[in-house]
C-alpha cells in the first residue's frame, strides 16, 4: 500500500493533552511542517510562555525555553541577538500575547527585531477557566462577562494584526483561521512566509495570527467551535494580509 501521509520529523508522535477540537495541534502541525520543509529543524529556538502554549516543547523537536507569562517577546529578542544565525519562534496565546504581554509585543515589534511570531488567538482565556481575554468578541459570554462582553464596562476586542501592522518595525502580518482545509492550507503558507523572512535576514518582526478553536470554553461541541469561527469570529477579526515585506530593488 502506497504511503500518502508521514508525520513530519520535526512533529513529536506523542499523546496529545488538549482538549477535543483544540486548534493548537492543527497549529504545531503547520510550525513542524514549516520548519522541515525549510530544512531549518537544528537551528531554530522556539519560546513557550504561560497558557495552553506552555508544551509547545511536548509537542515540537527543537530547541525550546519556557518564559514567564507575556514575556516570549522579550526572552526571544534577547535569544536572537546573541544568536543572530538562528530561527528564533515565539509560540503565543491572545490571554498571553494581547494581555499580560502587550508591551512586550509592540514594543520587540517597533524595535524591528529579527523575529517570527505564532499568534494563536480563541478570544478566551482558554487554560486558566475561560475569562473573557483581550480578543473576546462584543456580546460573548466568558466566566468574567456572564452577560456578555459589553463596550462600556469592557471596551472593544483588540485587532493586533490592524495594530501592528502601521508599525515601522513589523514587515509581514497577516490573519489565517483553523476552521477549514482551504484555511489550514493558507495559515501554512503564512507560517512558512514569515520563516522565510527570518532565514532571509528580513528586517524586522513578522507575525502569523491564527484563528482557532476552543470547544471547552467556549462551551460549544468541536463542530460547532468552526462554525463560530467562520460566523462570528471572522466578523471582527478579518481574515487578510495586512503588511508583507518588498526588498527594494
Amino acid at each position: 500500500m502506497k504511503k500518502v501521509f508521514t508525520r513530519t520529523k520535526t512533529y513529536k508522535d506523542v499523546p496529545t493533552h488538549y482538549c477535543p477540537g483544540c486548534g493548537h495541534g492543527i497549529a504545531h502541525r503547520l510550525v513542524a511542517e514549516a520548519i522541515d520543509e525549510l530544512g531549518i529543524r537544528e537551528r531554530t529556538i522556539g519560546i513557550a510562555p504561560v497558557g495552553c502554549a506552555v508544551l509547545a516543547y511536548n509537542y515540537l523537536d527543537v530547541d525550546m525555553i519556557e518564559v514567564a507569562h507575556g514575556r516570549a517577546p522579550a526572552v526571544a529578542t534577547g535569544m536572537k541577538r546573541t544568536n543572530p544565525d538562528n530561527i528564533v519562534f515565539s509560540y503565543q496565546g491572545d490571554g498571553d500575547l494581547a494581555a499580560i504581554g502587550t508591551a512586550e509585543i509592540i514594543h520587540a515589534a517597533h524595535r524591528a527585531e529579527h523575529l517570527t511570531v505564532i499568534f494563536i488567538n480563541n478570544a478566551i482565556f482558554g487554560m486558566t477557566g475561560g475569562q473573557m481575554a483581550p480578543t473576546t468578541l462584543l456580546g460573548q459570554v466568558t466566566a468574567t462577562t456572564p452577560g456578555g462582553r459589553e463596550v462600556s464596562s469592557n471596551g472593544f476586542p483588540l485587532n493586533i494584526c490592524e495594530l501592528l501592522s502601521i508599525l515601522p518595525g513589523t514587515i509581514y502580518i497577516e490573519r489565517c483561521a483553523l476552521h477549514k482545509p482551504g484555511n489550514i492550507r493558507k495559515a501554512k503558507k503564512a507560517i512558512r512566509h514569515a520563516f522565510e523572512l527570518q532565514i532571509d535576514d528580513a528586517p524586522g518582526l513578522s507575525l502569523v495570527e491564527l484563528l482557532s478553536p476552543c470547544p471547552t470554553q467556549w462551551r460549544i461541541t468541536p463542530a460547532e467551535s468552526l462554525k463560530w469561527i467562520e460566523q462570528e469570529m471572522m466578523k471582527a477579526f478579518p481574515l487578510g494580509c495586512f503588511k508583507d515585506y518588498k526588498p527594494e530593488k
